[in-house]
């Protein structure tokens, strides 16, 4: 509710005249630029590696990020854009099976799609590391102390020059990298929504 009426405070300061403006994502992102953001999460367990939860796990994730273009545009017709780091810390409250908690924080690259206008397409990979008291009350893991792997597709949609709404899906991958006695890991997807702003 909180993170609903912030972006509804925010949408209240764009002057309606830029909404309609003409705008091209490559002529803010650029080599250089800021990135300023925050999204949440719904987390949602999933068995693509073969393997079945123990439970019906679900959580909610906040997810404030920071990043900076790194690289000039590359030029490739429609897949030209360039790349960007992000620092992402996170929190999260499990609801099921029980309710815990998950603190931590990725480092993640993403490459932005720059051909589309306003409409910014993006592919984003992450690892980091991760602390849950869901183990080793589960029995898919034996430690608190964990590691996380995501990867998927987002998109960014610029309502101004600076200001765009977000949303991803990932996949999203947790386990102790086989330091625990048990080391089955948590597959999950994750769906998010949110917005930033970018400072050239």
């Amino acid at each position: 509710m909180r993170s609903v009426v912030l972006l509804q405070l925010c949408l209240l300061t764009i002057h309606p005249a830029s909404v309609f403006a003409e705008i091209e994502a490559r002529d803010t992102v650029k080599k250089g630029t800021i990135e300023l953001g925050v999204i949440g999460g719904y987390w949602k367990e999933n068995s693509l590696d073969g393997t079945k939860p123990s439970s019906n796990q679900r959580a909610v994730f906040v997810l404030p990020q920071i990043g900076m273009v790194l690289t000039d545009e590359f030029d490739a017709g429609w897949l030209s854009g360039n790349f960007e780091v992000l620092a992402e810390p996170l929190g999260a409250r499990y609801s099921k099976p029980f309710t815990a908690y998950a603190f931590g924080g990725s480092l993640v690259v993403k490459y932005n799609f720059l051909s589309l206008g306003r409409w910014m397409p993006f592919w984003d990979m992450g690892a980091g590391m991760l602390w849950t008291d869901l183990a080793p009350r589960i029995p898919e893991q034996s430690q608190r102390f964990n590691f996380v792997l995501e990867t998927g597709p987002g998109l960014h949609y610029f309502v101004t020059e600076q200001f765009a709404l977000t949303t991803s899906v990932r996949y999203h991958h947790i386990s102790n990298a086989n330091t625990g006695t048990r080391n089955v890991g948590l597959n999950a997807w994750l769906f998010s929504g949110g917005f930033s702003f970018f400072i050239p």
